[in-house]
């Protein structure tokens, strides 16, 4: 029996679309639902990086495109992008740290999209994942990246474990998957 379900694919192929519209169905059946996403930000029609949306609606950077760290400070890159690891922290940390699973009736849902190489730069995010998937009554519902090049520990640690189910979205398949997303996060065992 599933305890966490997770999405994988190709970027962009609309992991991020079925979370928050699978987030919106489960809130609206009266799931306790917490957690982030991650959304790309757009200038001029060419993509310039990623926020961190709370689903409380709290946003800020998670990536600019080759935006220079102060004076003194080194963070982290993922190809042309700079990765604001102290921005990523101060929102995506409180939002799993404070995951409640005995915020009343029926477990709680923690999103967490995603679970890439920018956001694994952060040793305290990778404490507070695996936290939350050991945690009784809390049902991590995620995305993952498709295996490419060198794995990564975290993201094969979660999709080698027993009680996680993975479906992997596809342009074919995604505008069928959000009913049995829904069913496999409701049918999840507490």
């Amino acid at each position: 029996m599933s305890r966490h379900v997770f999405l994988t694919g190709p970027p962009g192929v609309g992991k991020t679309t079925l979370i928050r519209k699978a987030s919106e169905v489960l809130k609206s059946s009266g799931v306790s639902v917490d957690g982030f996403y991650t959304e790309e930000v757009r200038q001029g029609g060419r993509r310039i990086g990623f926020d961190v949306v709370t689903l409380s609606g709290t946003q800020g950077p998670l990536s600019r495109v080759g935006s220079e760290p102060p004076l003194g400070r080194r963070e982290p890159r993922v190809a042309q992008y700079v990765v604001d690891l102290a921005s990523f922290e101060q929102l995506a940390l409180p939002v799993l740290r404070n995951a409640d699973p005995s915020s009343g009736p029926g477990p709680t849902v923690c999103v967490i999209d995603e679970i890439g190489k920018m956001e694994l730069f952060s040793q305290p995010f990778i404490q507070a994942v695996r936290q939350r998937l050991s945690t009784p009554g809390t049902i991590v519902l995620g995305t993952i990246p498709v295996s490419k090049g060198k794995p990564l520990a975290l993201v094969e640690e979660i999709r080698n474990r027993s009680d996680v189910k993975v479906f992997t979205v596809t342009k074919e398949n995604r505008n069928g998957l959000l009913q049995d997303i829904v069913v496999s996060v409701q049918s999840c065992k507490k």
